[in-house]
């Protein structure tokens, strides 16, 4: 009759175990998910604001404009924001360039 109830014993202290792992897996997880939304919130972040610094970029980067009106043009993109992106495909540049020919 004493086997029976150490068996009982050793079952019931693996199911508890068991059940404190289980327990401890879920609360892990639990405090897993703040760190996941806050990393993707970071990834996100990050990611509105090259699509907000990628017409700068453009602009910057472009060869239809040169010196004070390209800065105009990004000044225009910082406040006015992708409204001036627009008109700067569209309208850009301003004034024709000026075209030297060298001749021998």
């Amino acid at each position: 009759m004493g086997k029976p109830l150490c068996l009982n014993l050793e079952s019931i202290m693996k199911v508890l175990g068991n059940l404190a792992v289980i327990v401890l897996v879920i609360i892990g997880a639990l405090a897993f998910i703040p760190l996941v939304s806050f990393g993707f919130a970071i990834f996100c972040g990050i990611a509105v604001f090259a699509i907000w610094l990628l017409p700068v970029w453009i602009i910057a980067t472009s060869d239809k404009t040169t010196g004070f009106e390209k800065i105009a043009w990004i000044i225009a993109i910082l406040c006015l924001s992708w409204f001036a992106w627009v008109f700067y495909f569209f309208l850009a540049p301003l004034k024709p360039k000026q075209r030297y020919y060298y001749s021998d």
